[in-house]
């Protein structure tokens, strides 16, 4: 992971990151059960400081269209529905599991795609990289806040998917 501070460039990472997990989640070499726990942290941990620190913020530009934020943060409780379905099948790699698996990449990769081709890319247009800078470093302070707090764990993603 670089350095970089912008806002765009570090959710791109984290999606970056997802699909690299995702991978390590379908293979029957790599362990599955740690692979979902870090995707599981690192899922609630984006979306809450997303949904906290950078959709707000991009609401007050005109080229970022309001309805496509509250279509992300919609996507987002799909996402962490198809989580919580994950976290509780009881056996790693087994039939369920698989199927569950595939729900969750297909949920987040539909919204990291749309995400990326409208939402990031209005902010890569009309947002100044100060700003970029600034919301990135709140962004960063929010994710890890959440994830020292456990956030991926099936408990709390239940209660996320309650509220």
């Amino acid at each position: 992971m670089s350095e970089t501070q912008d806002v765009v460039e570090l959710i791109l990472q984290d999606h970056r990151r997802m699909e690299d997990l995702f991978r390590q989640m379908r293979s029957i070499e790599a362990d599955r059960a740690a692979a979902l726990e870090e995707f599981a942290e690192l899922l609630i941990a984006h979306a809450l400081a997303e949904e906290a620190k950078v959709y707000p913020a991009l609401k007050r530009y005109k080229s970022i269209d309001d309805e496509e934020i509250e279509h992300g943060e919609h996507e987002h409780d799909e996402g962490n529905e198809a989580l919580l379905a994950l976290l509780e099948v009881e056996e790693v790699g087994s039939e369920e599991w698989d199927a569950k698996l595939e729900e969750l990449v297909e949920a987040i990769t539909h919204h990291a795609d749309e995400e990326e081709r409208t939402i990031l890319n209005g902010a890569r247009e009309s947002v100044a990289m100060e700003r970029r800078e600034e919301l990135g470093a709140a962004f960063l302070e929010e994710r890890e806040r959440q994830m020292k707090a456990g956030c991926g764990s099936v408990d709390n993603v239940r209660r996320i998917v309650k509220s």
